[in-house]
């Protein structure tokens, strides 16, 4: 197999002895490699997502992988990334030596819809269960799950050449929602990340992760399992594959403590996603597509698998050698969901907490002929003691102060991510009403959408059911009423529009990329023929794909009423 050279800038003085060692990384290079690894996140998640938990227990075939198109990289209300910006928020507020319990109190007062272990350690934390108990299995039935694994991106990424580092970030910001194997597929994801800055050869940057967590560990036994397996089938992922599904997925031994260990076709542990950014490593062979593609056939969570492996990947290569169709429609000044970052302030704070872990570990920032250099110290990984989550040590009895939970926490104000969509409502379209708005894509009010004020988000349930807009409208005698619509699409995706009176169909018709013009479709109905009547009109957000299904809501208007 061919391996991508390492970058002649990479200096690793390997005849010194390990204590001694200082690998020099100039800064452009560092900013190169970690603008890069936040694009791979974006790319993976973006391009993986329409098939999400559809393929569980299955590969994903080939003919029903979805295509590439540039607008997908812009996954700025992905919970991929916008949840572990939280955790670089805490580094941003309080340092690195921010508590377990600040790093709490921050997670419960996000805003954001969670699931699985984040959700129910956000639920303990707001019960005032403080960390590591809000991540115990305890009071935490999924503490093997996939949750920390897929938010870790960012402790590698602020951490060049340092795999110490998100060791102690997993066990500051894991233990929140996880515990065992789920901290350590994070703790794994970190590392890599880690390594990537200084090595191109997959194999090499997977052993790195490795000794970032306990050998003796399910999870290091199932990444030691996949290196074996591709050693042993180096052309055939699929068969790679069928063992890890043997093992991983069929033999309850190995999903004691994730979902509470049913025998389920859906398997969200931490090991067997874990595996899946394997597979898309090695069988990828440094190939971008390849790499994505391979982690998301291997389905389950088959966009937070594709997103780590992108990210790992595209962290080796820098950003000179991306593709451009990766980065030819990135937007830079849009604001991650729940947060208060651009793709700018993010690799800006990025930079600013890598600068400090570099001079933390005893490194320094110098002047290199005229050019800024890190130089980093070697280190080696120091793993967390072993634990299992099904056989899970003592509790810490850590939890929030009467004060804390009143002053900081303050239950009361805190959501579950759902919006009011009640309130939007009334604010964009008085007098309608909504049913089965999903969660996805953070519904409600934007305050503009290509050229538009005031413009309304609504999102599928799920994707056989459609968001429902509604209300009954009476129509006066003689008049020359009619419902006006102006729609819009999401720019990775399209959905269909429906419109029924009294529940007869009299619209059914596709907003994307081919039906807008100037990124807005109009529609008007005639309520004429309904005159002298008392009529219910309901319009359906029907999705069609599965894969940004969002409708955006212009105008709703009635005129001639």
């Amino acid at each position: 197999m061919k391996w991508l050279p390492l970058l002649p800038c990479v200096i690793v003085c390997a005849m010194l002895p390990a204590q001694e060692r200082v690998r020099h990384l100039p800064a452009d290079e560092y900013l190169s490699r970690m603008t890069a690894g936040w694009i791979g996140q974006m790319a993976g998640v973006g391009w993986g997502a329409p098939t999400e938990f559809r393929f569980n227990g299955r590969m994903v075939p080939e003919e029903e992988m979805p295509v590439w198109e540039p607008a997908l990289i812009n996954q700025f209300w992905q919970d991929d990334l916008y949840v572990e910006m939280t955790f670089l928020k805490s580094l941003e507020d309080y340092g690195w030596d921010v508590s377990l319990k600040q790093a709490g109190i921050d997670f419960a007062r996000s805003g954001y819809p969670l699931w699985h272990a984040n959700a129910t350690g956000r639920e303990n934390l707001r019960k005032g269960i403080a960390p590591p108990d809000s991540g115990h299995p305890q009071f935490n039935n999924h503490a093997d799950d996939i949750d920390y694994q897929i938010e870790a991106d960012f402790s590698g990424l602020i951490a060049p050449g340092l795999p110490n580092v998100p060791i102690t970030l997993g066990e500051t910001f894991g233990r929140v929602m996880n515990y065992g194997d789920g901290i350590y597929g994070g703790q794994f994801v970190g590392g890599m990340y880690a390594a990537a800055f200084f090595e191109s050869n997959p194999e090499k940057i997977v052993r790195a992760g490795l000794e970032c967590i306990p050998a003796k560990s399910q999870y290091a036994e199932c990444i030691r399992d996949v290196l074996t397996w591709w050693k042993a089938n180096p052309d055939n992922w699929e068969t790679t594959w069928q063992r890890i599904e043997a093992k991983y997925n069929e033999n309850l031994d190995y999903r004691k403590a994730s979902c509470g260990g049913a025998k389920k076709t859906f398997n969200i542990d931490a090991k067997i996603n874990g595996a899946y950014i394997v597979m898309g490593l090695l069988y990828g062979a440094g190939d971008p597509d390849k790499t994505i593609i391979i982690a998301t056939r291997c389905g389950q969570d088959s966009d937070c698998n594709p997103s780590s492996a992108a990210g790992i990947l595209f962290t080796a290569l820098g950003l000179e050698n991306i593709p451009p169709k990766y980065t030819s429609a990135l937007t830079r000044d849009t604001v991650f969901s729940h947060t208060e970052y651009s793709f700018d302030g993010l690799l800006a704070i990025s930079e600013s907490l890598a600068r400090d872990a570099i001079v933390r570990a005893g490194g320094k920032i110098v002047q290199d002929g005229g050019r800024e250099t890190f130089l980093i110290p070697h280190q080696q990984a120091t793993p967390s003691p072993l634990e299992q989550s099904w056989k899970p040590g003592p509790i810490a009895n850590s939890r929030f102060t009467d004060i804390e939970m009143a002053e900081k926490i303050r239950p009361d104000e805190l959501t579950d991510g759902r919006p009011d969509m009640k309130v939007s409502i009334a604010e964009f379209a008085p007098g309608w009403h909504i049913e089965h708005c999903g969660l996805e894509m953070d519904p409600g009010i934007r305050a503009t959408y290509r050229g538009r004020q005031r413009v309304l988000l609504t999102h599928p349930d799920d994707g056989e059911t459609p968001a429902v807009l509604w209300r009954e409208v009476a129509v006066p005698t003689g008049s020359a009423a009619a419902l006006h619509l102006t729609v819009s699409h999401h720019d990775g995706g399209d959905w269909q529009l429906m419109v029924k009176i009294d529940g007869e169909e009299v619209l059914n018709t596709p907003v994307g990329k081919d039906t807008v013009v100037d990124g807005w479709q109009t529609e008007k109905i005639d309520l004429a023929p309904y005159a002298g009547k008392i009529v219910r009109v309901e319009l359906f957000n029907q999705p069609t794909g599965w894969f940004c299904e969002a409708a955006y809501w212009g105008e709703i208007t009635l005129a001639g009423l």
